[in-house]
């Protein structure tokens, strides 16, 4: 009698947290009119809704603005002594709130804490003559969380305690459509922890993981695992340090940043030569490699679309993976510590984030560190 070996009929595992994607994000800042001025004026977001005192809310000042599918909050206190005043004196201007888009934020809020999830607010609701939003949270890495929003029920311009914000200044937009991920940095050893919460609490899975073979150069390194939720519609890349001979961008950002917390916000376009030629023209800085880069690029990665000539006056890169091809550009870091950047991200098929461009990207890294003085 032979033995014989069945494969296991494939289970299908539902979703207990499905997202629809990046609802906004909010960042903490010192002053929140003049922070959406920048972003307006620089990046070409448009006047959304305003929360504050003379709204009913005392403690504070925010300012939505949004372009395409992509929202930002700006947010500032309006006294000492509070958490938002704290996380600022703390942190800087940064990102305190990755908000995700959901059906239903109860049940988010009970899946999520019921796995482990530490609560940071407990299913709300928020109604004004437009309807009713659902907020409900939960905590992640260092003092950054995760808000999930219920607007199934709402036609306003952004959510009850703001009212829509008309300004004659409204810059035209940049073609900058949605958040395609956002980059945590968290201390050593605890990017697997990390990992294990994404994946326990909130149904994320590791989809791609890089080590300090792959990210390193002459003098640093870090190591990454890029998490995404089930759809595909939220990834979550989180880097640590890796041992080297100097200090990598990750240590430079967790001392000044005085903890952990997003290091970037990657947001797409249809056109990154446009896109990015926009942002230039409108003062957005970015790091620049060596023009050798795109000595032998189409060798490695093959045919695109686009000319050379202005990828290389830009200074945009291009990898490719088994889908396709991607090109990609970093600013420099928008605020006075060298925390936190943006990633403008054009995609051809690629699911990838741009392994090719490590070395070539994070060497202009530490040219720009080693002028602070941090390399």
């Amino acid at each position: 009698m032979s033995n014989t070996l069945t494969a296991a009929a494939p289970t299908t595992q539902t979703d207990f947290l499905p997202l629809e994607g990046t609802d906004y994000v909010e960042f903490y800042v010192g002053n929140a009119k003049q922070a959406a001025h920048f972003y307006k004026t620089a990046f070409g977001f448009q006047s959304l809704a305003y929360a504050g005192p003379e709204t009913g809310v005392k403690d504070r000042a925010s300012y939505a603005i949004r372009q395409n599918k992509l929202t930002f909050v700006l947010t500032t206190p309006l006294r000492a002594g509070n958490p938002i005043a704290d996380h600022i004196y703390k942190h800087g201007d940064g990102v305190k709130v990755l908000a995700l888009r959901v059906q239903d934020a109860t049940k988010a809020w009970q899946e999520t804490t019921s796995r482990g999830g530490k609560s940071y607010m407990e299913p709300t609701r928020l109604t004004d003559e437009s309807g009713e939003v659902v907020l409900s949270g939960i905590h992640t890495y260092g003092d950054t969380v995760h808000v999930f929003v219920e607007r199934k029920n709402y036609t306003g311009a952004f959510m009850p305690g703001f009212k829509e914000w008309k300004t004659v200044y409204n810059p035209t937009d940049t073609g900058l459509q949605y958040v395609d991920h956002c980059v945590g940095n968290v201390g050593w050893n605890q990017m697997n922890k990390w990992v294990g919460f994404y994946e326990e609490v909130l149904g994320f899975r590791n989809i791609l993981s890089f080590d300090d073979n792959d990210i390193s150069t002459e003098y640093s390194a870090l190591m990454s695992k890029v998490m995404s939720n089930g759809n595909g519609f939220v990834k979550f890349p989180i880097n640590e340090p890796a041992e080297g001979r100097k200090k990598s961008q990750v240590e430079e950002y967790l001392e000044f940043y005085d903890g952990e917390g997003c290091q970037h916000v990657a947001l797409a376009t249809n056109n990154i030569v446009e896109t990015v030629t926009t942002l230039r023209d409108r003062g957005v800085e970015f790091l620049k490699v060596p023009t050798t880069y795109y000595d032998d690029l189409l060798d490695r990665v093959g045919h695109i679309d686009e000319d050379l000539e202005p990828l290389k006056e830009l200074g945009i890169l291009v990898d490719r993976d088994d889908e396709g091809y991607l090109l990609q550009i970093f600013t420099r870091p928008v605020e006075d510590r060298p925390t936190l950047f943006f990633e403008i991200i054009q995609r051809k098929g690629a699911k990838s984030f741009g392994k090719g461009n490590f070395k070539a990207l994070f060497e202009a890294i530490e040219r720009e560190q080693e002028l602070r003085g941090n390399l």
